[in-house]
Formats: structure tokens, sequence, C-alpha cells
């Protein structure tokens, strides 16, 4: 866990984004069982692209409480970011977006996100929600070389990145 701050104190964080068909806003536990719908549907989904490995197999509704006040906290602390991807009515979520502070060499953050498989919406997948958050970062984010592993960058290239010496 990161107990420093991520971004500099007085670095304002935008607090949503409106896309053309979504929007993102900060994930909270008012998030709970929309959250755990969107993660529980896509869960083969999740383990083809290789996000989180094996999750979330076991995930129960207790369990994505916690996780969900977790990412609220750190958010309110400004040691890392996620944010829900909604549909523009906010009737259902359809992925997630972390920034998180990386060690590994080159990079100064690390994004990882998901979105739920095609058949559930046709609008919105990894590759469009990815291109969104690069734009969005450089224009209104601090970071100037963040990885976007699961993209042109894949999750083994990204774990055998040496670290920050």
């Amino acid at each position: 866990m990161h107990t420093q701050p991520f971004v500099p104190v007085d670095f304002i964080l935008p607090e949503a984004l409106e896309a053309q068909n979504f929007r993102l806003r900060m994930l909270t536990v008012n998030d709970l069982v929309k959250d755990y719908d969107a993660v529980m549907s896509s869960a083969e989904h999740l383990k083809q692209t290789g996000f989180g490995g094996d999750w979330p197999t076991g995930l129960t509704l207790e369990q994505n409480l916690i996780d969900l006040g977790w990412h609220q906290k750190e958010f309110q602390n400004r040691t890392s970011f996620a944010f829900t991807v909604v549909d523009l009515d906010e009737s259902r979520i359809i992925g997630c977006i972390y920034i998180y502070p990386t060690l590994k060499d080159g990079y100064d953050a690390v994004v990882v996100l998901w979105t739920r498989p095609p058949e559930q919406v046709d609008y919105i997948n990894e590759d469009i929600l990815r291109k969104t958050i690069k734009d969005w970062l450089k224009s209104d984010w601090p970071f100037q070389s963040p990885a976007y592993p699961g993209g042109e960058l894949s999750w083994e290239a990204f774990d055998q990145l040496a670290e920050k010496s």
C-alpha cells in the first residue's frame, strides 16, 4: 500500500470525464451492486484478457464492498485512483480504470482497465477506453509516461520490466 500522495498536493483531481457514450467518475461504495454485477457478468472475459489473473473467482458481495471501500479511501488519500465507467444515464457500470503508482523503470504510472465483453456492450471495449484514457491523462493529469499493460504493452512484457533503482 502506498502512503504518499501519488500526485502533487496542489494538483486538482479531475472528478469525471464525459465521453460520447459513457462517463468516468470515482468508484465508491455506492456502486456496490452495479459494480458486482459488472464484474461477475464479465468474469470469463476478464480472465481471457489477462486482467487480474484468476480474479474475480470467489469474489463475494461482501468482499467487493471491502474492495470498493479500499479504492475509495485510496482515491481520497490520493495514493491511487479508481474510476468506474458508467452509461451516461448511470443505469449500469460497464468497466473500471485503475491508476496506480509504479516502480517499473521508464514509467510514472500504470493504468489498468477493463470493460464488459462485446456481447454485453457494443459501443465500448478496452481499446476504445484505453485511447480515451490516454488522451485524458495527457491533457488533464501530471503523468509523463504511464504504462498500459494489456494494450500495446503485454502483461508479460510489463511484468518483466526492471524496477527503478
